[in-house]
């Protein structure tokens, strides 16, 4: 996979701009605040339709700008294929190949992405949700029904909290609740399998990533820990049996959660667990041993996906070199180099080992603007 060029109009600080892209390494580099990571997020945001950095899609259109368009030339193995997409007050509009997508699930997956960035280090020692989130992009590239899914999960989780919070447990009316149940935990179901089904696959390729680093002295284990019962339990256990167990918590945990106002069991409680050589990452492994666990997920990713679609994604590096230690940055330029289209944000070159890295494009950017 490949992307050969990529047009941007009205996008953040960039009112107009054409970059011309080359197979292998693309790096980009100025000083802090001049679009280098805007151009890293529009990539993204061809992706998923969405940008890492902000849920609010107002925020991705510029100054005095009453839309903004992504558009961009890539290679796939099925071929050459353009993709547009078109943010505004409206909405979105998508097109692949000019013709425009009725569901943006139809868009989603026809360029794949994976993004790491220094706020990815907090995926291992961070809160939760970072881990989720992790999850839920990653899943929706390969799968994008499943961001279908996830969306539809947050609408029923709002309307019942809703009513959690407006509502006395006495008065509450148990048909109501009933209905909440069954629709959270329908689609809730679904996406815990998504979810224990693709760490299964990247804890595989992470084990194998993370003996390499480290020499073979450490190994390395992700473990998917849904918000009732275990991974493991999952095993065994099919969508119905599944349904039902999530109906037996929800229905014990009413009282609390009338209490509370909100819903305590469910995906959006999911986590994942890490240990090396049997020791909780989180709460015993070093900075180092965290930064490592960090790297291997995230090639691991590279791998998991190259495995599910046949061909590699594109890896954006958004000023993440300057946070590993050479050791860490030349197996992650290593495992890139030759292998995947890259794209690098960073401040200054002395901060990336240029000696390990081959013809390398270099782009200088400022002030919304681009310069060979």
């Amino acid at each position: 996979m490949q992307l050969n060029s990529m047009e941007l109009q009205g996008y953040r600080n960039y009112e107009s701009v054409k970059l011309a892209t080359e197979g292998g390494v693309n790096i980009f580099i100025g000083p802090n605040a001049q679009g280098k990571t805007n151009l890293l997020e529009a990539i993204h945001v061809l992706s998923l339709t969405k940008s890492h950095r902000t849920s609010k899609d107002k925020e991705l259109i510029g100054w005095n700008q009453t839309a903004a368009v992504i558009r961009a030339q890539m290679r796939r193995k099925i071929g050459d294929v353009s993709l547009e997409l078109q943010l505004s007050a409206q909405g979105k509009k998508a097109k692949v190949n000019g013709l425009e997508q009725r569901k943006l699930s139809s868009f989603v997956g026809t360029l794949n992405v994976v993004l790491f960035a220094p706020e990815d280090l907090d995926i291992v020692k961070g809160a939760p949700g970072v881990r989720r989130r992790f999850m839920d992009m990653e899943i929706g590239q390969v799968h994008p029904g499943y961001l279908y899914d996830m969306q539809q999960y947050q609408k029923i989780l709002q309307q019942r909290n809703n009513y959690l919070k407006s509502t006395d447990v006495h008065r509450a009316s148990p048909q109501m609740i009933d209905v909440w149940n069954e629709q959270l935990a329908t689609v809730g179901v679904k996406m815990m399998q998504k979810r224990k089904n693709f760490i299964v696959h990247l804890q595989k390729w992470a084990e194998k990533i993370h003996s390499g680093i480290t020499g073979g002295t450490e190994h390395f284990t992700v473990e998917y820990k849904p918000s009732f019962g275990t991974s493991a339990g999952m095993d065994d256990q099919d969508q119905s049996s599944l349904f039902e167990q999530f109906m037996i918590k929800l229905t014990q945990g009413k009282e609390q959660e009338f209490r509370r106002g909100m819903t305590l069991t469910g995906p959006h409680r999911d986590d994942l667990g890490f240990a090396i050589n049997g020791k909780d990452v989180q709460s015993f492994g070093s900075q180092g041993q965290q930064r490592t666990a960090a790297l291997s997920l995230k090639l691991a990713e590279l791998e998991l996906m190259h495995e599910e679609i046949g061909e590699y994604p594109l890896l954006l590096l958004d000023d993440v070199l300057s946070e590993l230690d050479q050791n860490r940055q030349t197996q992650l330029i290593e495992t890139f180099q030759s292998r995947v289209q890259t794209f690098i944000t960073t401040t200054g070159l002395e901060s990336v080992n240029m000696a390990r890295l081959k013809d390398a494009s270099i782009f200088h950017v400022k002030d919304g603007k681009l310069l060979r």
